[in-house]
């Protein structure tokens, strides 16, 4: 295949120094601080299955702002476990203390993404779903659909929006299920080794269930409808199996405080912690199990960190939906204002139940702001990283991006908003353009599998760069590093029984390293 001559200017340093047997980036720049990786029908960078390096090296994989993406350079352990007091090297210390295990990473399949990636050529599609789901992309292993429309819907829809159709006799799975979603979902499935792990939450139940008969707004379920909503949950589940898809899982609701906020311009319905309480032990939990679906996987809270650990207390303490939750979803917009020991607190009170994170997308504008969408910009992948390095280090599981993909314009969204994304989608040059987002996101689901447990890591300045450690089910290592700094840092990891990895960091850079 013929490429420009800029594009081997740009690699072959790469080539020389150890890339991987996987195609390259072909680079561009859109005005950003960064560049995004271009794919289209017939070319697409990847990155197989990491090779586990010979007992006594270490492979290091590097993304920067400068010109790397996924990097590999072999190295061997230093002998020893000697530290360095020179100010320009941080010490760590790679523990065996184990910690949460993984449940694994993904984005949500959600209309609008669907939409985009199926507007691409068939060739193209494919390219795409592989980047993110097969053995040479990036292994996602979760994926998230909305139940009924949301805002990155083109319309505002549920299942059965037929006024008082108490019985459902009229509910349908809708052209968003059957024509986008699902097909999408089982192409990206049949490319996955482990398959995906789907997982379904709703909006909004139909308006004519809710307070103020609409999808959006202050509205919560009224009382007479909580035993038809946990039915609709039912015939959903039903649809997709029917359909060739089978859910892992649900959340009880989407930012159920969303339905408490006066003129709220999205799909969203109220339920205060006693409201859902209620709603998971006398309705929605008793209801999947006499349906045989006790073995979904239920969440509850599926809000902002911010709501925790007081709402799972009150959902939780001594109640019925003790015994039909499996664990607390938490969305990252409020990550920065709000301390991560809220999440090592809930931990604490309820240490058999994992912490998923569900949703966080970046850029996300109302429609009278700029377009969010900004290709190349490595701070993203920055933010990004830092928020899952924290989550992890206080117990959470996993972390879900939103749309797998967004149009040029960070949609459609029908209620005019619109975000950025990994991967943002050019219909009309049958391309795509893989985000500093996309990369950041695979540090972490190339490498920390399903079934990973978190390791002990320590550092004698934790504040010059953010670090997490994993053990995978194989025996393989991970020690992932972020700088955010303009600074280059030599960095020492203390490995008890290997001796010491020497990694130089450089600035504004991302490092995965692995080893056996």
């Amino acid at each position: 295949m013929w490429l420009p001559i800029s594009f081997f200017v740009v690699i072959l340093p790469s080539i020389t120094h150890g890339q991987d047997e996987g195609l390259p980036c072909i680079q561009r720049t859109f005005d950003q601080n960064s560049f995004v990786c271009v794919c289209n029908a017939t070319y697409c960078d990847t990155l197989p299955r990491p090779s586990t390096p010979m007992k006594g090296q270490f492979a290091v994989y590097t993304s920067d702002l400068s010109s790397k993406r996924f990097f590999k350079s072999v190295h061997d352990f230093e002998p020893g476990s000697g530290g360095s007091e020179a100010p320009e090297v941080v010490n760590f210390k790679l523990g065996s203390t184990s910690f949460q295990a993984m449940l694994g990473w993904g984005g949500a399949f959600t209309d609008s993404a669907s939409l985009n990636i199926l507007t691409l050529s068939t060739e193209a599609q494919d390219m795409l779903l592989r980047s993110y789901f097969s053995e040479s992309g990036i292994e996602y292993t979760i994926g998230r659909i909305n139940m009924g429309g949301c805002d990155f819907s083109w319309r505002a829809y549920t299942c059965d929006d037929f006024e008082g159709d108490v019985s459902l006799e009229k509910f349908e799975l809708q052209p968003e299920d059957l024509d986008y979603k699902i097909p999408v979902i089982k192409r990206a499935a049949a490319m996955s080794e482990k398959g995906i792990n789907i997982f379904a939450s709703p909006w909004s139940a139909p308006p004519w269930m809710k307070t103020n008969n609409d999808y959006v707004g202050y509205g919560q379920l009224l009382k007479d409808m909580y035993q038809p909503w946990a039915n609709y949950f039912i015939k959903f589940l039903d649809g997709y199996a029917e359909n060739g898809v089978k859910i892992w899982g649900v959340t009880a609701e989407n930012e159920p405080t969303a339905g408490y906020v006066p003129d709220y311009h999205f799909n969203c319905m109220g339920f205060t912690a006693e409201e859902e309480r209620v709603w998971v032990s006398e309705y929605l939990g008793p209801t999947l199990e006499a349906h045989g679906y006790g073995d979904v996987v239920l969440m509850i809270n599926d809000d902002q960190r911010q709501f925790l650990p007081e709402r799972a207390e009150t959902v939780l303490n001594g109640t019925e939906a003790l015994k039909y939750v499996d664990g607390i979803a938490v969305h990252w917009y409020s990550d920065g204002s709000v301390s991560p020991e809220k999440l090592t607190s809930t931990h604490e009170k309820f240490p058999d139940y994992f912490i998923l994170g569900t949703e966080a997308c970046q850029g996300f504008a109302g429609p009278f702001a700029e377009n969010p969408v900004r290709l190349g910009f490595w701070d993203r992948l920055e933010t990004y990283a830092h928020d899952i390095l924290e989550d992890v280090n206080h117990w959470v599981a996993g972390w879900t991006e939103w749309n797998l993909a967004v149009n040029m314009e960070g949609g459609p969204n029908w209620a005019n908003m619109s975000a950025d994304g990994p991967i943002i989608v050019n219909p009309e040059k049958d391309e795509f353009y893989k985000n500093p987002m996309f990369y950041g996101l695979g540090h972490f689901s190339k490498f920390v599998k399903q079934g990973a447990v978190r390791l002990e890591l320590t550092s004698d300045d934790p504040h010059s760069l953010e670090s997490a450690a994993f053990r995978n089910e194989d025996g393989t290592r991970v020690v992932i590093i972020l700088n955010r700094s303009e600074t280059e840092l030599d960095v020492r990891v203390q490995v008890e029984d290997q001796g010491t990895m020497v990694i130089t960091v450089g600035p504004r850079s991302l490092q995965t390293a692995l080893f056996a």
